[in-house]
């Protein structure tokens, strides 16, 4: 599974709004209305994931989520966590 450096990642981060490329991943902070928003929108990117078979790490502190994702196999970023970043940003359309 090939991975992505900061530099080769930067063309596919540019049709992710606010992803950021960190650590050998591409991390988004959402912020939310209240604890219930934030929570139904955890509760969603969870069942994106299962569905993906590709698991983020989430933070979740009130309002806030904070996502991370990395592929694990691979070391690094990968497509699949593209994939799963597009996937997730459709849920705020």
């Amino acid at each position: 599974m090939d991975t992505y450096s900061e530099n080769s990642a930067q063309p596919l981060l540019k049709d992710l709004v606010d992803w950021k490329f960190n650590n050998n991943g591409i991390e988004k902070k959402f912020v939310f209305k209240n604890f219930n928003q934030a929570l139904g929108f955890i509760v969603q990117v969870g069942v994106l994931a299962e569905k993906h078979n590709h698991h983020p790490e989430l933070f979740n502190v009130y309002n806030r989520v904070d996502i991370r994702l990395s592929t694990h196999d691979a070391n690094g970023l990968t497509d699949r966590d593209f994939d799963l970043a597009k996937a997730i940003e459709k849920l705020k359309e």
